[in-house]
């Protein structure tokens, strides 16, 4: 599917554009204590605040984008196994989580064991 440049250029200026005027439209609360004002919204801005299905499009757009102009990165078998031990490595320095996968898998196991001696016994 071909992509037209001038889509993947006025789409974000569009919904910069809508941001804006309803950012615009808030400004009229002047009732708002400073205490409030000085802390830090917590409220979906820009790409966040668009549904999954406009993201996807747009995000779609860019990696077509990509491809044509011989700019994506495609990873090879070394980078990839890098890249997962990387991942692997700041996984495991969690060791409250790496606690718990034992866990999980030692009941795992037992239950295992426990269904298989279950099984065992009832042939007999």
């Amino acid at each position: 599917m071909a992509t037209n440049q001038g889509d993947l250029r006025t789409e974000p200026r569009m919904e910069q554009h809508r941001n804006e005027q309803r950012s615009e439209q808030g400004k009229g609360n002047s009732q708002r204590s400073e205490n409030q004002s000085s802390q830090k919204s917590t409220s979906k801005r820009g790409f966040a605040a668009m549904d999954e299905a406009t993201q996807r499009m747009i995000a779609s757009k860019g990696g077509q984008a990509a491809h044509q102009k011989g700019t994506a990165h495609e990873f090879n078998s070394e980078e990839a196994r890098r890249a997962g031990q990387k991942g692997g490595e700041a996984v495991s320095r969690d060791r409250e989580h790496m606690a718990e996968i034992g866990r999980k898998g030692g009941e795992s196991r037992q239950s295992a064991n426990r269904l298989a001696r279950q099984g065992k016994e009832e042939k007999h």
